[in-house]
């Protein structure tokens, strides 16, 4: 009975395989050659070769360049070639192209632009019946709070929960510059199990109702649920306890299967369940053991904090109630504490503000806010810019364009009539954004250019039905 082969076999069969192991997302870009132009976003689509971006050359001349690589802050020249930056030069240097257009940024920070990694694009801030179950309200408001982001300096925001096709809409706008705003990185709907949270009971019904939450039971359906946004375009996944075990392993494994990273809001023992079944990012500062940190440590898994909408909440109504899904009690100083357990414990940290209702109305405040809890939980002010930036790319997964400033990289950017880097509140004096080449925002105010009429409608080739 105490033989050690049957001991060691019986710890290994008892013994959960995640332990040793955690499943990633399928890396079919093995499969890519370099030279095939795919989307610029995580599911890597190919398509139809060709430039992009404006056409010509822009020039950010002698700032104080912050690029996010773990560099000192320098004085350079960014050259921008369309929708690319071409390269760094010293900030005498005069070396573009013939034609470029030049804009002296001296005495400004030059940084990446920033990235939002948990927003929720369609929640309307109206109390208006009519309003809450109306696309086209969500659609618009949808795109009001893409100008505040994109005011702001933040270049990309991940949507983690949004009605219908609302998201995607947004997002295709504005890839195709129709828009002014961020890059949209959508996960579709949430998806959560019967009586989960955000489908908790009548409270919740508007959302289920409204097609933001996708109620799934059971792994098959759960995994099914996952194909449905994937279907739709989907750059995330996003799950919310409760759920099983097994459905939360199917969950993630249908993700990973089809090449795409699994966000996760829960809490407790839902957010061990989830670290065990492979899940990417855990949101929140939400309760969770030891031993859940130290999994998340041993396999990577990453965390999006969000302490600026639970302070929101205390502050406006003094606590989280009516809530089965937050049968726990935290506060303000438990929130930052956690974060400090994250960061003692190593474990990758993004930023990101879950802004629903009118919230996104304190931006850029509210981005600043979310960046002073990482200072004051240990991290550096050029360490919180940095986690803004790269790392949140990287949990995007999309630091292979994004997140620093580098040749080769999107030209995503922001410059800064300030210090960011020194004194966090100058993030409030955003001057020029540049999202895809694009200047967006110029002088602290969006741009958005007159429209070129097309004069001969004979040779216009678009066949209309009547």
């Amino acid at each position: 009975m105490n033989n050690p082969i049957r001991i060691g076999l019986l710890f290994l069969l008892c013994t959960p395989l995640v332990a040793f192991s955690q499943p990633k997302p399928h890396d079919r870009r093995q499969f890519l050659d370099p030279q095939t132009q795919v989307t610029d976003d995580p599911r890597r689509v190919p398509v139809k070769p060709g430039p992009r971006g404006p056409e010509g050359t822009l020039v950010l001349r002698g700032g104080r360049v912050f690029d996010a690589t773990g560099a000192a802050t320098h004085a350079a020249t960014v050259v921008i070639e369309r929708n690319k930056i071409l390269k760094l030069l010293p900030p005498d240097a005069t070396d573009w192209a013939p034609g470029a257009r030049i804009i002296d940024v001296t005495g400004k920070t030059v940084m990446p632009g920033l990235i939002d990694l948990h927003t929720h694009l369609s929640r309307v801030d109206t109390d208006d019946f009519a309003d809450s179950i109306s696309d086209s309200a969500s659609t618009l408001i949808g795109a009001e709070k893409l100008r505040y982001f994109i005011e702001s300096g933040i270049t990309s925001v991940r949507d983690v929960g949004s009605r219908s096709d609302v998201p995607f809409r947004l997002k295709d706008y504005v890839a195709q510059n129709r828009i002014p705003g961020p890059r949209v990185f959508a996960a579709g709907q949430i998806i959560t199990g019967e009586g989960g949270h955000g489908a908790e009971g009548p409270s919740d019904e508007l959302l289920v109702m409204q097609g933001e939450v996708r109620i799934a039971n059971g792994p098959d359906d759960w995994r099914r649920a996952v194909r449905e946004q994937f279907r739709k375009g989907a750059d995330v996944i996003k799950l919310i306890s409760h759920f099983t075990p097994e459905e939360v392993k199917a969950a993630v494994d249908e993700a990973h299967t089809l090449g795409l990273k699994v966000a996760v809001d829960a809490e407790t023992l839902y957010i061990q369940r989830a670290v065990e079944a492979g899940a990417d990012t855990i949101e929140h500062p939400l309760p969770r053991s030891e031993k859940t940190i130290e999994l998340m440590a041993k396999l990577g898994t990453a965390a999006d904090p969000t302490l600026t909408p639970y302070m929101i909440i205390f502050d406006q109504a003094g606590g989280y109630y009516d809530s089965t899904s937050r049968r726990f009690t935290f506060s303000k100083d438990a929130n930052l504490e956690m974060l400090r357990r994250l960061k003692r414990a190593g474990i990758k940290c993004g930023v990101g503000t879950d802004l629903v209702a009118r919230w996104f109305h304190y931006l850029p405040v509210a981005y600043i806010n979310e960046l002073k809890q990482f200072v004051a939980a240990g991290w550096t002010v050029p360490e919180a810019l940095t986690a803004a930036t790269r790392t949140n790319s990287q949990i995007l997964d999309m630091d292979d364009r994004l997140g620093t400033l580098e040749a080769g990289k999107l030209a995503d950017v922001l410059v800064v009539d300030g210090q960011p880097d020194v004194v966090l509140d100058d993030l409030e004096k955003v001057d020029i954004v540049i999202r895809d080449g694009y200047v967006v925002v110029e002088q602290g105010h969006v741009v958005i250019p007159r429209h070129v009429p097309i004069r001969d409608w004979k040779t216009d080739g678009q066949l209309i039905h009547y």
